[in-house]
């Protein structure tokens, strides 16, 4: 009878030892998926203030260089051209800025065989133009934006001809006309106000009363200041 009752209460003790093993094993796993719960939320409440601290900004400015592919006359063919830009953003709000920008590019006009020329003129061109800017997608570390310009273009298709008039090279006439430019600005932060920038773009002109469709790409980098 004796050996009976210790062989109850040690499966009793066992049972009881192993229901608090389990229910200590549940409270664990409970306050795990607690605390990953509130590591979750404590990561995407940091990320969510990093946003807003990037795109609460109300200036962006910014510059660099670029490579530009450019028509210098009616007859001639495309000419490679280095460029550099520069530009400046007020943003209205996290997504809708006014954008103003400065451009320049420089190249050799490909005159061909000429009489009057024997080697390849340098030939530049500038854009003076505003328009609306737009950012549709806004990240912790990327953002993307698109932007509409117009404004001024001046050429200079004969400064590096020797004195030879652009009539006579078959490149356009040295003026300043309009010009009008889209792109997608491209986006990687660094920081909250400082990022790398990689635009793919076109540029229209329209020297000597048509109109050249020009694309090209700049890249460089981007300052935020302000707040809004």
């Amino acid at each position: 009878m004796f050996v009976l009752k210790l062989k109850e209460k040690c499966v009793a003790v066992t049972l009881l030892a192993g229901l608090m093993a389990s229910g200590a094993g549940i409270v664990q796993a409970q306050s795990t998926r607690r605390e990953r719960r509130e590591s979750n939320a404590n990561r995407q409440a940091r990320i969510a203030r990093i946003v807003k601290d990037t795109y609460s900004h109300k200036w962006e400015v910014g510059g660099g260089g670029g490579y530009l592919r450019y028509r210098s006359g009616e007859g001639l063919q495309r000419n490679n051209e280095v460029s550099f830009w520069l530009s400046g953003t007020r943003y209205l709000n996290p997504k809708l800025g006014i954008e103003a920008d400065v451009r320049g590019a420089y190249g050799n006009a490909k005159i061909g065989t000429n009489d009057y020329l024997k080697f390849n003129p340098q030939i530049s061109e500038y854009a003076f133009m505003a328009g609306p800017s737009y950012r549709f997608y806004a990240k912790e570390k990327t953002a993307a934006s698109v932007f509409a310009v117009g404004g001024a273009g001046v050429g200079k298709f004969d400064s590096g001809s020797k004195g030879i008039p652009s009539s006579l090279l078959g490149t356009w006439p040295s003026e300043t006309r309009a010009a009008f430019s889209v792109g997608l600005n491209l986006d990687y932060n660094f920081y909250p106000n400082l990022a790398l920038r990689i635009t793919p773009t076109y540029l229209g002109t329209t020297f000597g009363g048509t109109v050249q469709n020009n694309a090209g790409l700049n890249i460089g980098l981007v300052y935020r200041f302000g707040r809004n």
